[in-house]
């Protein structure tokens, strides 16, 4: 599982909190489990002195299943792989807000002074 973790630490960008309307990627060793849920709710168990959460996912799923965890901090937000059933689980927000995109200097054909216009690529190859 740490492994796993490893490597989607450098294939998604991750964030360091977690907070409603989220999207956070959760991982499960038992059943097999890579997949992605929205956060619906985040709410404070007060039937416990130390601080857990009820957190509201709905995994992306079809059909959409909505489900409520009890987690506690650093357990919701990725600083620590925690276990449901004796099954190992991983919870992390992705970072959702889009990277800045490259620049290419373009030359344009409007004549032969050839300005140069900035273009920037809708598409990107993934290797």
């Amino acid at each position: 599982m740490e492994k796993l973790i490893k490597e989607l630490h450098q294939l998604v960008p991750f964030k360091e909190t977690t907070d409603i309307g989220d999207l956070v990627l959760v991982v499960a060793k038992e059943p097999q489990m890579l997949v992605y849920a929205l956060v619906t709710d985040i709410t404070r168990d007060t039937s416990r002195k130390a601080e857990w959460w009820h957190l509201g996912l709905t995994f992306l799923t079809v059909p959409p299943q909505e489900v409520t965890w009890t987690l506690r901090t650093p357990q919701m937000t990725g600083l620590e792989v925690f276990t449901m059933g004796g099954e190992e689980r991983f919870v992390k927000a992705v970072n959702m807000t889009p990277s800045p995109k490259k620049v290419e200097d373009v030359p344009s054909s409007k004549g032969p002074e050839k300005v140069k216009e900035k273009k920037i690529p809708f598409l990107k190859r993934v290797k």
